[in-house]
């Protein structure tokens, strides 16, 4: 097997030499990065694609000034001359820096996925075989005019080291697998997925029983048929029951991106949109109702963005972002803390070896509550109960929104009496999430992630990783789609 470059104590030699000595500060992000992409659509192999890349990021603190310069050439000449350019650009941003202050902390430690089943233990023809079985049971209905079933793993090892002596080792292990079955009548048209594209997670093939891929076809093509003759969504205010595969979503846009402190201060400005949420509001701002409890939590194993150490370095540890619904803490790295005098968490990352890291949502969770699924139901006089999103909309400060869901179940009295089709709702993010009014128990919570989150000029798509339980939502615009 081809040594792993973070193995290569001559390119480590090689790293340290290159980085600059008289600098104040200067750091080297070596990432090498594997993958593999397997599907088959309406039961037809397509082709195999494996994606390798590699590079160094190397960033240079000197006189007040930053400068970042990275490169795909591993080479001594390469390597030397990518701390020449970010050494130059450092000198170029010298009083020009809206902080000035480089890390003074060195650490060492590493992280490792945690991998029950190695992914190479199932060989090639049994992934492809179990993709042909999946692929059979989603389109044995006529109705099914479309379907697929992916499998992806991904391999990322880093290597952070800087020119105080820091050490740290990461050792990531993705799988990605996805189910969708399209059924078709007529002008309508229905969707589902497997959570669409939520279940995923850190860890070799177990994660395929993790969430139960081995068994959701033939439900997913079974409820994407149901749902060709399900009434529409009623519309109107009534309560609001989310699943996990839902409150991802409504998580990560509501509460992650407008937390960004980077957001907050303005730098999405044009790309992206910036925030409802202003400095003034940590510490006493009602985010939500008592029920709400937020996590910042990169420890929880096997959740997509779990790690030991920021791309800059910066030891993870679980922070509660919300606490009984009030506004505690901002999702901003070592410089956004450092320029808002805010405090943050671990979380500046990077895409990959050619970006540098910026403030990243990670593991952001919602905690359980005390209610059973069964109990919330129970308490619905009149409800949808939704899942797995379909479509997002909301505003550039991540104010208003407006989402769809692909599966919807009407309750009435506390029962769920029937499926609805086309479910959307919408609100604005503080009276949505002062309205939270349930919140189950350790039961229903599941470990998720969004594996395609966009954002930063240049461009970050970059996975985050979502947990929470069944929550409950009262007053709320629900509507449907009519055909």
């Amino acid at each position: 097997m081809t040594e792993l470059l973070i193995e290569s104590s001559a390119l480590e030699d090689r790293l340290r030499r290159a980085l600059p000595a008289d600098a104040d500060y200067a750091s080297a992000r070596l990432v090498d990065e594997r993958s593999e992409h397997l599907s088959v659509r309406n039961d037809q192999i397509e082709p195999i694609f494996n994606d390798f890349d590699s590079g160094v990021m190397i960033s240079v603190w000197d006189q007040g000034g930053l400068g970042y310069a990275a490169t795909a050439d591993l080479s001594e000449a390469g390597l030397n001359a990518a701390v020449e350019r970010a050494s130059h650009w450092a000198k170029l941003t010298t009083g020009s820096m809206v902080t000035t202050d480089p890390p003074t902390d060195h650490p060492t430690g590493s992280y490792i996925s945690p991998v029950e089943i190695d992914w190479e233990t199932l060989p090639l023809n049994d992934r492809l075989e179990l993709l042909q079985q999946q692929s059979r049971l989603l389109g044995t209905d006529d109705r099914i005019v479309d379907w697929k079933a992916s499998l992806a793993k991904r391999e990322v090892d880093q290597l952070f080291i800087t020119s105080g002596g820091a050490r740290i080792e990461q050792r990531f292990r993705f799988v990605y697998p996805h189910l969708r079955a399209t059924a078709n009548e007529g002008t309508n048209t229905q969707t589902r997925t497997f959570g669409a594209n939520a279940f995923c997670g850190q860890g070799g093939v177990e994660v395929l029983g993790r969430y139960g891929f081995g068994d959701a076809a033939t439900r997913i093509s079974e409820q994407a048929v149901e749902l060709l003759s399900a009434p529409n969504c009623p519309t109107g205010k009534m309560d609001l029951l989310l699943a996990p595969d839902q409150m991802v979503l409504q998580i990560h846009e509501s509460i992650g991106h407008p937390l960004e402190l980077d957001r907050i201060l303005g730098d999405e400005r044009n790309y992206a949109g910036t925030s409802f949420v202003t400095p003034d509001m940590f510490g006493t701002f009602q985010y939500g109702s008592e029920l709400l409890n937020v996590t910042f939590d990169p420890t929880v194993p096997g959740q997509l963005a779990s790690y030991g150490f920021d791309d800059d370095g910066t030891p993870a540890e679980r922070q509660h972002l919300i606490e009984n619904g009030v506004l505690k803490r901002g999702l901003g790295g070592a410089i956004s803390q450092a320029r808002s005098g805010l405090a943050g968490v671990a979380n500046s990352r990077a895409v990959g070896w050619n970006r540098p890291p910026i403030d990243r949502m990670a593991n952001l969770n919602v905690e359980p509550g005390n209610s059973t699924v069964a109990e919330l139901i129970a308490s619905i006089d009149h409800g949808v109960y939704l899942h797995t999103n379909n479509s997002w909309s909301i505003d550039d400060s991540r104010n208003k929104f407006q989402f769809g869901c692909e599966y919807g179940q009407r309750i009435e009295n506390g029962e769920i009496v029937g499926t609805v089709r086309n479910p959307s709702y919408r609100g604005i993010s503080r009276t949505f999430w002062r309205n939270l009014k349930g919140v189950a128990d350790q039961d229903s919570f599941t470990v998720m992630g969004t594996p395609n989150c966009g954002k930063g000029e240049l461009n970050q798509m970059i996975g985050t990783g979502h947990a929470s339980p069944e929550c409950l939502f009262a007053d709320v615009e629900v509507f449907g789609g009519e055909l």
